[in-house]
């Protein structure tokens, strides 16, 4: 199997874009990118900018030459729905339910996409809680999960690939994990590798409390102790945090953690959480 992390917090944008591939078919999670509106009250600095255009052309790029394409929500930052839509034409396109369990934005979003680029794939399956096989390689998909510790964001799916020599889990947006039916779909995945979106800790006490950070670093812990996981990739909404070293640190076997640039043998490029910073630097 081989992983490349197109596009991460931890490379300098919101996104999780991977592409996989197997001897058996080439994968696609999750082809989008965004920047925050606002951060520290203030816009995207130009280096962000710049990043996020480069790193789109890497996204279509692979989403072009992948056989299957995994939605995982509809958030922008997991799916573009007006741009460069040649990357669906005659693809396999597995979604997350646009009907169900779904909160109102998001079936929106669904729904607008879906028209955009109806006749483009070859075709398009609800992929909650189902299972595919493709040669020797298998895609497991959980059912619908909580976009963290409530459903106030809606749901996610989080995808398993097994080629049968390594078991790679992908668990979208948790933000965590707090819940124990995130938990649960990785804990009976048992992955070798795991990509894992951490806890929001860069609006911790405001919009995620002290009491789901600790329960995520309680469920990280337990992960790491009940499964083989070898490789525990923790990015997104985590590495939006400039302390997020701090705040992973109380966790025992933190040596098996990296982030998506890590595993890449890149060094993490916050622009996000740096933005005030780049602004005060560079001001443009």
């Amino acid at each position: 199997m081989r992983i490349r992390f197109l596009s991460f917090d931890s490379m300098g944008t919101r996104s999780m874009a991977t592409a996989i591939k197997t001897k058996d078919v080439s994968i696609f999670i999750d082809p989008g990118v965004s920047l925050a509106p606002r951060r520290y009250g203030l816009p995207p600095h130009p280096k962000e900018i710049e990043k996020m255009e480069k790193d789109w052309k890497k996204i279509v790029k692979y989403a072009e030459k992948s056989d299957i394409i995994i939605i995982t929500h509809y958030h922008y930052d997991h799916h573009d729905p007006n741009n460069d839509l040649e990357i669906y034409d005659d693809k396999i396109l597995f979604i997350k339910d646009p009907k169900n369990n779904i909160n109102f934005s998001q079936k929106k979003r669904s729904y607008y996409f879906l028209k955009q680029i109806e006749s483009r794939p070859e075709e398009i399956i609800v992929a909650d809680g189902k299972s595919f096989t493709f040669g020797e390689t298998i895609i497991q998909f959980s059912p619908p999960v909580p976009h963290g510790p409530s459903t106030k964001l809606g749901w996610v799916i989080q995808v398993l690939i097994d080629d049968q020599r390594q078991r790679f889990l992908y668990t979208s947006d948790i933000e965590g994990p707090v819940l124990e039916e995130q938990v649960d779909f990785i804990l009976k995945a048992n992955p070798d590798i795991l990509v894992l979106d951490g806890p929001m800790t860069y609006m911790l006490g405001y919009r995620y409390s002290a009491a789901n950070y600790e329960k995520s670093l309680d469920n990280i812990e337990r992960i790491l102790n009940e499964t083989r996981v070898k490789k525990l990739v923790i990015d997104h909404h985590f590495l939006r945090d400039i302390k997020w070293e701090e705040r992973i640190a109380p966790i025992r076997r933190v040596d098996s953690i990296m982030t998506a640039a890590h595993f890449m043998g890149r060094e993490p490029n916050l622009l996000e959480a740096n933005r005030k910073k780049l602004w005060e630097e560079e001001p443009v």
